[in-house]
């Protein structure tokens, strides 16, 4: 139990941030179509608004891995995430043969969320740059 306590914390953070650092990516590598996606969705400033999430998504995951201010990045990342199933994944206003898909994808950034707060309350962890203690 003691190695669990122990590793638990570095492990939760990488595998939380594992799917932010892969769609921070892909939307670099898919930048026009991440915008094109963004703007399909009625929002301002597509571009921007591309580029801001690029930076939570691969800037916010970094800091989870590291263990670097994980809280705050935890927090930025959790709010994102409500946006982005608010946003993108409203799943009570798309067609009924969408509906399941989109549900789905609402469920699982509410429970990204979940995972994200307890990085918020309970910190970083032993192995992490800023060794935060309970």
């Amino acid at each position: 139990m003691e190695t669990l306590e122990r590793f638990g914390p570095l492990a939760g953070r990488i595998l939380i941030a594992a799917i932010f650092l892969f769609a921070g990516l892909h939307k670099v590598t898919g930048f026009e179509g991440t915008v094109g996606y963004i703007a399909s969705k009625g929002m301002p400033l597509p571009q921007l608004a591309a580029v801001a999430a690029i930076i939570a998504e691969i800037g916010g995951g970094m800091l989870l891995v590291i263990g670097w201010k994980a809280r705050w990045a935890a927090a930025l990342l959790f709010f994102f995430t409500g946006l982005a199933a608010l946003i993108f994944h409203d799943f009570w206003a798309v067609p009924a043969d969408q509906a399941q898909n989109q549900m789905i994808h609402f469920m699982k950034n509410i429970s990204m969320m979940g995972g994200l707060l307890y990085v918020v309350v309970h910190g970083s962890g032993p192995f992490s740059l800023e060794k935060t203690r309970p």
